[in-house]
Order: C-alpha cells, then structure tokens, then sequence
C-alpha cells in the first residue's frame, strides 16, 4: 500500500516511494526530479522570521505519479527522457569514434547531466542520450571531416567545459527550486570558492547563513582522498571568468536578500520582502543563460 503525507492540502510521497512507482533507479530519479521530468515540492516549508535551516526536503505530489503513469508507453518512455549515457556511449551514438567525442563534449558541444568519480579520482560524465541525438541530428558538419580550426585552438590550449557547463546547469535547476531570495543566494555561493565567497559575502552572519543553505550540487558514493579531492574540484569554479560571473550574480542576489528580506540574517530587523521584485535577478532553467559565452 502507498503511504502519502499531506503537504499544503495534497497527498504526497516520499523521493524513495515515488522512484518505485515510476519504476526508476535511485540515480534515474534523481536525474528526473532535477530535469523537471518529475515535479517535487518542499515537504515542510519554513518561512518563519529568522528561520534559517537547509532546504527542506522534497516530496512528490501523488498526482504527479499518476499523471506520469497514465503516459503512454509508461515507464519506458520516462527512463528514456533521462537516460544517461557515457562518452564512449555517446560516441556510439553518434556514430563516430570515441576520441572526437571527447573533443566535441570538452569543447561544450554537449553538457553533461551528472558525473560520478571513480577510485583513481578521475572524473565521469554522463550526457543525456536524447541531447547527444539531438546534437548529432543538429549539427552533422561536426561529426565528419576536420575539426573546426576556432575548436582546435581551444582543445589545444587545454580547455575543458564540461565541469562548468555541468556546473551551469546545476545551478539553473536549483534556482528554479529556491523558495527566497536568501536560499537563490545560497545556490551561487555553493560553487564559488571559499575565498571568493568571503570577499562578496564580508558580513560573518551572511556566510554563516549562506551555508547553512547550502544545497546539495551532488552526492558522492566514492570516498577515497583522490576521490573526494576530484569531486570538490568539480563542484567549485575555477576559471576567471566563470568565478567573475558567479561573482557578480551572488552580490545582485545578496543585495536583493537584504533589501527584501534582512530578518533573515537579523531576527528582529523589519522585513520588505516582497517590494522591489523588478529589480530582482532573473535566472532560467537554461544552462546556457548563466555564463558568458565563447
């Protein structure tokens, strides 16, 4: 029997109940709720004055299971929407060989979707089947014949965007999730190094909160030093101007937590939350929209 829980008047389950009743695996699921194939909401929101705790977890609407069940071709329609797969899978289908598909994701043709780290420390990435068939359909100059000189000169000088379009896109699906304007700062503040973060966030109270926020990027199964040490690279930008950029979006997201929302930080401090939404930062679920482009 399925148990449910009421949240704001409707029928709900769990992460791990709903991933049964959709028939995915535990890392299918979590793709799915972070590609907004599977809706989830906050189980217990907290929007008490001063409240300063994690995000709450999620739970999925029971409506939202049967409406994804009622899909035609269910479940193997769903699994195929956030079928993930490697580079050499990618290459496979893409029909080319492994080596130019490397090439064609580190030079961001294609985003990754997740990533895990072996026991070596070297990183994994996994694209989205449906984007690479996409990317091949769209772009077949690309998969044939000499590379593009501009991308020569890229790969040649070392550069990699897969760690920060994975990045990029993160962050779009988390800003879609945050719940106020403090938690949207939280998101930005996650990949920023430590040193960054505490030059844009100068107040201790404001860093203390931010990561209290923080929300989880990823999990990590692996626990090796070279291991943990390759997934915190991962997580953190490093760039110039990946860093300037995220930069520049967590000051507008703290200057809009302060001025609609100062409680947050001081109980006690009157709050304005809710004026001035025009000037708030506008971020879409498009990764592409977050950093500047080549």
């Amino acid at each position: 029997m399925t148990v449910t829980v009421m949240c704001d008047g409707r029928q709900t389950l769990s992460t791990a109940r709903a991933a049964q009743e959709l028939e995915l695996r535990t890392g299918e699921f979590e793709l799915a709720t972070q590609l907004g194939e599977v809706r989830t909401v906050p189980a217990e929101p907290d929007r008490r004055p001063g409240s300063a705790g994690p995000p709450a977890r999620r739970r999925v609407p029971a409506e939202e299971i049967a409406r994804l069940q009622a899909e035609p071709g269910f479940p193997e329609s769903l699994r195929a929407r956030v079928r993930a797969v490697t580079t050499n899978e990618a290459a496979a289908l893409m029909g080319i060989g492994p080596g130019r598909a490397l090439r064609l994701t580190r030079a961001g043709c294609v985003g990754p979707v997740r990533f895990y780290v072996n026991r070596f420390g070297a990183v994994v990435w996994l694209y989205l089947a449906a984007e690479i068939a996409e990317f091949a359909e769209r772009e077949p100059e690309l998969l044939r014949g000499n590379t593009p000189a501009a991308m020569r000169v890229m790969l040649t000088s070392g550069q990699d965007w897969r760690a920060r379009q994975w990045r990029s896109r993160r962050v779009a699906q988390l800003m879609g999730r945050a719940e106020d304007p403090w938690e949207s700062a939280a998101v930005i503040a996650a990949v920023l190094p430590p040193e960054e973060l505490a030059s844009v966030a100068e107040d201790p109270l404001e860093r203390d909160l931010l990561r209290r926020l923080r929300p989880v990027l990823a999990s990590m199964i692996t626990a090796t030093p070279a291991a943990r040490q390759a997934f915190e690279r991962t997580l953190t930008a490093e760039e110039f101007d990946e860093v300037l950029w995220y930069r520049v979006n967590l000051s507008r997201s703290l200057e809009t937590a302060r001025r609609e929302d100062p409680g947050r930080v001081r109980p006690g401090r009157p709050s304005s939350r809710g004026a001035c939404q025009e000037n708030s930062p506008v971020w879409t679920s498009e990764a592409r929209n977050l950093l500047p482009r080549r």
